[in-house]
């Protein structure tokens, strides 16, 4: 069976992923002379640099997720499609989801990462990842959930278990959600649990290498770990864990630290699905592709963003950070290419021009790593602000994500504690 999507004389572009460079190609498809069709499992695109805020409690999920159809209101060449795709199958140049079959003359794989548990099972069952608008509500969830369970409970290491928090990871989300939480353990708890000692609350950041941040400066790691560690974020280096069984965190020394919430910020693995050729799979299960991002191999098949892993680039030789700034110059590069192709012209190859790479670590500090320039502290933390206020999609968004940030600012409160629990059935409760 086939999903219903009108037949048309123009070539169809098929597009999995509506992130960041899935939906930049579709936007700017738009007046170009294909078919675009748009597949993501939801209806809508999540600012991903924002989930942390989200799962702190800092922005209401609406403010960092935009509506696709929305996006593409009025556009007669673009069709959406709410569903996951499965497989491939290369020879029928056609995709398999749980909707039906969808066929295409060229593909585009822009499915983004997943968490990389690095296949261990005890972490992937009880660690906490941070990839969806779902996962960061749901981390909200068990933060004030066990926080409303401690002023119940007189065991003081029963207590200690539930207050703690562990956060496994020193990359930029890592390093984000430690200082947010840092600050909502010095502005916010104590106005909202005054019955609890929030001076226990012991935040641990936890990195296997030898610095924080990796990919960025020397100078950014060293002030970023000087900013936890001033805001009274425990941060271990060179250490790693190993298992989690829900109560206890045990790392690679021996050394165990017990904790009800393990935050795992440890890495990412592309999403990919099955039926692409084994020697087209690289390192980090991302797509191999060549610098006019078509996977090798593949002909009309090509893959953006997190996903993909260009080869031959001398200044990156394990491919691009998978950071939203190459996606964004992928999806732009790959729209171009199109309609270059349609007029006749000559192919470019792709180049990633880096722009810098950032990371806020509280309220008022942020690292900033410029080309040729370096900044940290309050100036660092303007810029990354506005940066992000500059990428959102929609005006609303960005007017309400501004608000935010400001009575946050001028108040040192967050308006958004609410533990949103989703509704199950009384005959679904009775089946359980």
């Amino acid at each position: 069976m086939k999903i219903n999507i009108p037949e048309s004389t123009l070539e169809r572009i098929v597009i999995v992923g509506g992130g960041f460079a899935g939906l930049l190609l579709a936007k700017k498809l738009l007046k170009a002379n294909y078919q675009v069709v748009l597949i993501d499992k939801n209806n809508y695109h999540q600012f991903q640099p924002l989930f942390y805020q989200v799962a702190m409690a800092g922005l209401e999920p609406s403010s960092i997720a935009f509506p696709l159809r929305k996006f593409f209101q009025g556009s007669s060449n673009v069709f959406i499609r709410v569903t996951e795709v499965t497989a491939i199958e290369y020879d029928k140049k056609r995709l398999q989801t749980p909707l039906g079959i969808v066929n295409y003359n060229h593909l585009v794989i822009a499915t983004g990462a997943d968490t990389n548990f690095f296949g261990n099972a005890s972490l992937a069952a009880k660690a906490l990842p941070m990839k969806s608008v779902s996962e960061a509500l749901y981390l909200r969830n068990r933060i004030l959930d066990d926080y409303e369970k401690t002023l119940s409970i007189t065991d003081e290491a029963e207590r200690q278990g539930y207050i703690d928090i562990v956060i496994v990871g020193g990359g930029p989300t890592g390093v984000e959600v430690a200082g947010s939480l840092a600050e909502m353990r010095k502005y916010i708890l104590p106005k909202d649990y005054p019955e609890m000692d929030c001076s226990e609350i012991e935040i641990i950041l936890i990195q296997s290498g030898d610095q924080l941040l990796k990919g960025m400066s020397d100078e950014a790691a060293k002030k970023a770990l000087q900013f936890l560690r001033k805001m009274g974020v425990k941060v271990i280096l060179n250490n790693r864990v190993t298992a989690y069984d829900g109560e206890i965190v045990t790392m690679k020394d021996g050394t165990q630290i017990r904790s009800r919430k393990v935050i795992w910020a440890a890495g990412i693995v592309g999403a990919i699905f099955e039926g692409f050729p084994a020697e087209a799979i690289g390192p980090g299960n991302r797509l191999k592709v060549d610098n006019h991002c078509q996977v090798i191999g593949m002909e009309n098949v090509y893959a953006l963003g997190d996903v993909a892993l260009v080869t031959g680039d001398e200044k990156f030789p394990e491919g691009h950070p998978q950071v939203a700034q190459v996606a964004m110059q992928m999806g732009a590069y790959l729209a171009d290419a199109f309609t270059r192709k349609q007029k006749g012209k000559a192919a470019v190859a792709f180049k990633y021009r880096d722009l810098g790479s950032m990371a806020t670590v509280g309220r008022n500090k942020a690292v900033v790593d410029l080309p040729g320039f370096k900044f940290q502290g309050f100036f660092a933390w303007l810029v990354w602000l506005f940066v992000h206020l500059f990428q959102l999609l929609g005006v609303r968004n960005k007017v309400m994500v501004f608000i935010n940030w400001v009575w946050n600012y001028v108040t040192y409160d967050q308006s958004l504690r609410l533990m949103i629990r989703p509704f199950v059935p009384k005959e679904m409760k009775n089946e359980e």
